[in-house]
């Protein structure tokens, strides 16, 4: 089976499982955000995902990024964690940053963007399972995080939420994380993405109001990481 036939395979279960997903959520399969998350995805393969209808890509690492920068006709996301000496590399090629999660991150995105003669949509990145090891910050700093964000930093437009979840984890935290959404959606114009959900579980995701995933491995298949 060729690369394009297992790929073409791979999103027609991926959409069926969205749409499944939506019809419990009572929302359009139309509605939901597909990135392709493309780490260590070679560029030929991602070039097959255009005539599948997937047009944004993901990117984790900034040098890769900018390895395969102008050579897929594609929207770029950065949906890793970004270290502040990376963010000049990619703030001219991405249209949305998913990890945004420091007062120190966000002045140099506006520093950045600044230079450049730019604006860029971020979304928070919240650590919802309280995790040492990612990202994120805690559920308690969301509103004064935005709050601090958009009262400094001119130049960021944050339009939503993002959330990494724990290996296994239980619906709590979904919830919590839908909630969170639902409040700020509420109170802040322009919030309008929350992106949650992997391979493992951008279904479940979908249910409890994820209206943005990031595949790789259902997509891809299992990766050779370098």
């Amino acid at each position: 089976m060729t690369n394009i036939e297992t790929l073409k395979q791979n999103v027609e279960k991926v959409r069926q499982n969205i749409a499944q997903a939506c019809g419990e959520a009572d929302v359009r399969p139309e509605d939901i955000v597909i990135i392709a998350a493309t780490k260590t995805v070679d560029t030929g393969r991602m070039s097959m995902l255009k005539d599948l209808e997937i047009h944004i890509c993901g990117e984790n690492r900034a040098q890769e990024l900018m390895e395969k920068y102008g050579k897929v006709d594609t929207e770029w996301h950065f949906i890793g964690r970004l270290q502040t000496n990376k963010v000049k590399y990619i703030i001219d090629k991405v249209t949305l940053i998913h990890s945004l999660d420091r007062v120190k991150l966000a002045r140099e995105i506006q520093r950045q963007c600044v230079r450049f003669g730019i604006a860029m949509d971020c979304l928070i990145e919240v650590n919802i399972g309280e995790e040492g090891s990612k990202g994120g910050v805690s559920k308690e700093e969301v509103e004064d995080f935005y709050e601090q964000v958009s009262q400094n930093f001119p130049s960021i437009k944050i339009c939503g939420l993002m959330a990494v979840m724990p290996i296994g984890a239980p619906e709590k935290l979904y919830l919590q994380m839908r909630d969170i959404y639902d409040k700020m959606k509420a109170r802040h114009e322009g919030i309008k993405y929350l992106s949650m959900g992997m391979s493992d579980d951008y279904a479940t995701a979908i249910k409890h109001g994820a209206n943005m995933v990031r595949l790789g491995r259902v997509l891809f298949g299992e990766r050779v990481y370098r």
